[in-house]
């Protein structure tokens, strides 16, 4: 069962943000395991058994993430992460493409939200097709996020403007890549036993906002079949 995380998960986060290196880790491997992934497990846990009980259609899986950098990929920085993340998404060789719901832990705080690691360009061409087409469809849902006020857009914008269909709509035109999210510093939430249901009341907020990204993608898979 899921009780929060504590001080002792913010220190490990920190001592691996600053001292990235095997020595280090396996000195406070056990700080690691006790306050860091066995939390996030249950938290994970927790959050998967409860979501997909209520949204079982959905066909999600969790998948928690290794603090080990694939050597391949190491582009100068150290062999550990200094986050975790968990997700909530289907299992697919090309989940990268695909939303998901998470959760991501860092020195600096956290964040949680659905959408996309890293959205195709086809995906995203079909969100401005249907911006163009439909605007009522992705308007209506951008005013409900705006209403509620938990969730930011978020994600990379192209280094060229592909064009402003309104005010309303022309922020999400315009992303490379997108998710909604909200992002905390390191707060009394986060230690609190409270987190799964706050997270969970946020992912059922989210769930339209996932089905119309999910929509895009098959859209996508079907027009390159």
């Amino acid at each position: 069962m899921f009780t929060g995380y504590t001080d002792k998960t913010l220190d490990f986060l920190w001592g691996i943000r600053f001292n990235n290196d095997r020595s280090w880790f396996a000195d406070h491997k056990e700080e690691y395991l006790q306050h860091l992934y066995q939390p996030t497990m249950e938290l994970g846990q927790t959050l998967y058994d409860r979501f997909t009980e209520k949204f079982p259609k959905l066909g999600l899986n969790l998948h928690v993430s290794r603090i080990y950098r694939d050597a391949r990929r190491l582009y100068g920085k150290g062999p550990y992460k200094d986050h975790i993340w968990l997700t909530l998404r289907p299992e697919n060789d090309v989940w990268s493409h695909l939303p998901v719901f998470w959760f991501e832990i860092t020195p600096d705080g956290w964040s949680y939200g659905v959408g996309f690691w890293n959205a195709s360009p086809q995906t995203m061409a079909l969100l401005r097709r249907d911006i163009d087409e439909h605007p009522e469809h992705l308007s209506k849902l951008v005013r409900r996020l705006r209403k509620d006020g938990r969730f930011q857009l978020m994600g990379q914008d192209y280094a060229r403007s592909k064009g402003e269909p309104s005010p309303l709509l022309t922020p999400w035109y315009n992303k490379k890549t997108l998710s909604i999210g909200c992002e905390r510093p390191f707060d009394g939430l986060l230690r609190s036993p409270e987190l799964p249901d706050v997270l969970l009341d946020g992912f059922a907020f989210l769930v339209p906002y996932y089905e119309y990204l999910k929509a895009l993608c098959k859209t996508g898979l079907e027009d390159l079949k």
